[in-house]
């Protein structure tokens, strides 16, 4: 399995890197992605999940200082909800930086979540920049819970799929918190 993470994080770095978009599994459910740095990508994966450009994607970090290099200011309790949430947990942030602007949100926040997942921190890693990381499903469907139930405009619609997991049942999307740099607490899902 070590061998077979390392060549997907291979391929999918020179993939990142030239502005390609990916079908992966990640920590909670298959996601679309690419270099979260790259304006043009972005805007290929608003097209392929036919989604508003209004609405916020999320992006995936290896580590906290990862983090603190796309977001102006991380307040306390980020670092002990990263630390002892049980299940991926994707926290908004105000004031990002460094980061394509056509994912933050019209209130300038953006999330972002540290993951667990081998394949993504080593893919993260690799290409030291957050990935994006949004459902596999076209914009107002269901999201799927396998690979298997993944729609055919998705599979179609990026330039590869990662082939990992692909037998892995993924049903539970991360709890979403928004922390504002007033202290304001938001649990959003």
């Amino acid at each position: 399995m070590i061998s077979e993470i390392s060549a997907e994080v291979k391929k999918c770095k020179k993939l990142l890197l030239n502005g390609s978009t990916i079908l992966y599994p990640t920590d909670t459910v298959w996601g679309i992605g690419c270099d979260a740095t790259n304006y043009e990508a972005v805007k290929k994966i608003y097209k392929i999940k036919k989604r508003s450009d209004s609405k916020a994607l999320i992006c995936l970090v290896s580590d906290i200082e990862m983090l603190k290099h796309y977001v102006e200011y991380i307040p306390d309790v980020a670092f002990q909800l990263i630390k002892f949430s049980e299940k991926p947990t994707t926290i908004i942030y105000d004031k990002p930086k460094n980061i394509s602007e056509n994912l933050i949100s019209d209130d300038n926040t953006i999330g972002f979540r540290v993951v667990n997942d081998d394949f993504c921190k080593k893919l993260i890693t690799k290409i030291n920049k957050p990935i994006v990381s949004t459902s596999a499903n076209i914009s107002g469907n269901p999201t799927p819970n396998s690979f298997k139930e993944i729609e055919t405009d998705i599979l179609k619609g990026v330039d590869y799929v990662v082939n990992l997991d692909l037998e892995r049942k993924c049903t539970i999307p991360s709890t979403i918190i928004k922390l504002g740099n007033n202290g304001v607490v938001k649990i959003i899902r």
